[in-house]
């Protein structure tokens, strides 16, 4: 059985977003939910993954992380060394990017390790948030596999992405 966990970005995913789609529609699926979703601190988000994940044989669980939550997913990797099933990362911000100006503390630099388990990285041609190229590079340091999906923006609800029956079939390539 897998343990699917999502991991939002800043200020959380709306009821319209993917992430609320696939914790509605996947088995064994729950939100991380952070005490602060505005002005979050990396420390706090990690352990609160690190909290979670806890809860639950590690070789099960399932990462399922969206924007500034695939940066915390890194440093969670990083900092704690645990082995997971796998992580699906999808449109990781670019926190080192100067146009990421919210208030986030902590989550520069972005972690280049080889995260410690499988991994995919789902990217966009056009994503305010982060270059096609640089999420590419993320995949690349961390040994995730790299998928582009066109011009998606910054794959949430704003820009269409709901009820994403292709990011499931994604997912399942990692069991």
């Amino acid at each position: 059985m897998t343990n699917y966990l999502i991991v939002p970005g800043l200020g959380n995913s709306g009821p319209a977003h993917w992430q609320t789609y696939f914790e509605q529609a996947l088995p064994n699926c729950r939100r991380i939910e952070q005490q602060e979703w505005d002005a979050p601190d990396c420390n706090a988000w990690v352990a609160v993954i690190d909290a979670a994940v806890a809860q639950f044989d590690p070789g099960t669980v399932v990462l399922i992380g969206h924007s500034l939550g695939c940066i915390t997913i890194a440093h969670w990797a990083v900092q704690s060394g645990n082995t997971i099933k796998g992580a699906l990362l999808v449109a990781p911000s670019d926190v080192e990017n100067p146009v990421y100006t919210f208030p986030a503390t902590g989550f520069t630099p972005i972690p280049t390790a080889t995260l410690p388990f499988p991994s995919i990285v789902v990217a966009s041609s056009n994503d305010e948030w982060v270059r096609e190229e640089r999420a590419k590079q993320f995949a690349d340091n961390w040994g995730s596999r790299f998928i582009s999906i066109g011009a998606a923006g910054h794959i949430n609800a704003a820009s269409g992405y709901g009820a994403w029956k292709e990011g499931l079939e994604i997912l399942k390539q990692l069991g």
